[in-house]
């Protein structure tokens, strides 16, 4: 496989349609694992499950600075936990009620927390809220059983995600107009803005694509390259070295404005899936673009009763972007799948994931926490799977430390009555000592009739059409359950 050290530098890439790829190398990776294929490492007889677990309620996504400890998003603020012992992680702290002196304050719905050093981001509302705070706290975690926020920077719109690096922030701006990347100075105790990139920046014909189809959902940013992840539009790479001239070096996926469906939210509801979480790893030359979609009942003769599921989760695509002007698509990790794939059922989409020495870290939601050895990008291997959807529902899964007697910390938000919770896991092959099913039998059977059954679809439309709450509000609900 190809490689080079740096991106920046490079050409513009020519866009990926959504009709196809420049190049694909290999077949996808078996779907599931354990099922007798011989694609799972390890014995079943090592016994593959959480090293150690501790309540986090609200827990939504989860980093890890250092010192080996871990800052997790919790809805109404954030917590810090000591991972020293991984067998006994423990909450040192837990911060709520921020910036409540503000006017509209406090910060709420907060669902993604950045660390770089000594400095921690905390952004919210993750979505839009009527005469809501909105904006980033600064927070100087040098002391991460005491952490103080230092600064604050105020926005006009929702930040549903950020990160941080070399004191620097970069926000999903997502104002219903540029949906732009912010980035923001924070090594000072009075953040300021230093400049932002839209995909308006590229071409101006993305203003009339409906904005919720070219969101910029999450953004990770790798030696100066930022990754972002925007819904229907693609993964962009930009140069962001210069934050007041940023320049686009590649893209994967990356339609044409005019080439997304003229209907639906289709890549949204059925596979691929949007672009959701994307990220590249340490030499910056292996992209990791995690998908999501999901199962929505269909009610053919409207009798409000579910009579089929169009639809399903998306996996993970990966690619070499070593010469991010011609990016190859190399596989594709599957995700493991249920019998009902629908909100009110089990649902395994992928979630936010890590990349790191050569070893894949990925999140499920109900379908648990998988390691995928990538070392050859071209054959992805299972190397462990761990599920237990009656009580866990995976946000997001993070690397800590590395190699056989290493560990990674997984968030899960939880499955009323368990709360959220951070999970260690071991850094190593294996196989889960009593795997559960993934079927309607390990969550609550959906009810009919379904909540969900009018959604039309291009080239599909149930007589109920989009009685329930139209296009417009289909968008507001899948942001507000994100």
């Amino acid at each position: 496989m190809r490689r080079r050290d740096v991106l920046r530098g490079t050409a513009v890439g020519l866009g990926v349609g959504s009709a196809g790829f420049v190049a694909t190398r290999a077949a996808s990776a078996h779907e599931g694992g354990g099922d007798g294929d011989g694609t799972v490492g390890g014995e079943a007889s090592e016994g593959y499950d959480p090293l150690g677990v501790v309540d986090v309620p609200g827990a939504r996504e989860a980093v890890v600075g250092d010192g080996r400890i871990a800052y997790v998003a919790t809805g109404d603020g954030y917590a810090t936990v000591d991972l020293s012992d991984p067998t006994e992680p423990r909450m040192l702290a837990r911060r709520t009620d921020l910036r409540s002196a503000e006017e509209d304050g406090p910060l709420v719905n907060v669902q993604d927390v950045k660390v770089d050093g000594d400095t921690l981001v905390v952004a919210g509302p993750a979505h839009p809220r009527r005469n809501a705070l909105a904006g980033v706290a600064v927070v100087d975690v040098s002391e991460p059983a005491d952490p103080r926020e230092r600064g604050f920077f105020p926005t006009d719109f929702p930040v549903h995600n950020c990160d941080v690096a070399d004191g620097r922030a970069y926000l999903t701006g997502n104002d219903g107009d540029r949906n732009a990347l912010v980035i923001v100075d924070v090594a000072r105790d009075s953040p300021v803005e230093l400049g932002s990139w839209s995909l308006l920046n590229e071409d101006t014909a993305w203003g009339s694509v409906e904005s919720a189809r070219r969101t910029l959902h999450d953004v990770t940013v790798h030696d100066g390259v930022a990754v972002c992840a925007c819904w229907d539009a693609g993964t962009w790479l930009v140069d962001v070295s210069e934050p007041a001239d940023t320049t686009v070096v590649g893209r994967v996926e990356a339609p044409t404005p005019g080439g997304l469906p003229a209907e639906g939210p289709a890549p949204a509801v059925t596979g691929p899936g949007n672009h959701h979480y994307a990220t590249l790893d340490g030499s910056g030359t292996l992209l990791a673009v995690g998908k999501e979609s999901f199962g929505v009942s269909v009610d053919d003769d409207g009798d409000g009763y579910r009579d089929r599921t169009v639809g399903g989760p998306s996996g993970v695509d990966l690619w070499d972007v070593s010469e991010p002007a011609a990016p190859v698509r190399e596989a594709a990790v599957l995700p493991p799948t249920s019998d009902d794939p629908t909100r009110r059922g089990t649902w395994t989409t992928a979630h936010n994931l890590d990349l790191r020495g050569g070893t894949l870290y990925t999140s499920w939601y109900r379908g648990g926490v998988k390691r995928h050895d990538v070392t050859d990008p071209a054959s992805p291997v299972e190397e462990s799977w761990w599920h237990a959807p009656r009580e866990a529902s995976f946000w997001t899964a993070q690397a800590v430390t590395t190699g056989s007697d290493g560990f990674f910390v997984a968030a899960s938000r939880g499955v009323d009555p368990v709360p959220g919770r951070l999970y260690t896991f071991p850094d190593r092959q294996g196989s889960q000592s009593a795997p559960p099913s993934l079927g309607t039998s390990s969550t609550e059977t959906p009810s009919a009739p379904t909540a969900d059954s009018s959604v039309t679809l291009p080239g599909f439309r149930p007589p109920t059409g989009l009685a329930a709450f139209g296009l417009g509000g289909w968008w507001l609900w899948r942001r507000s359950h994100d």
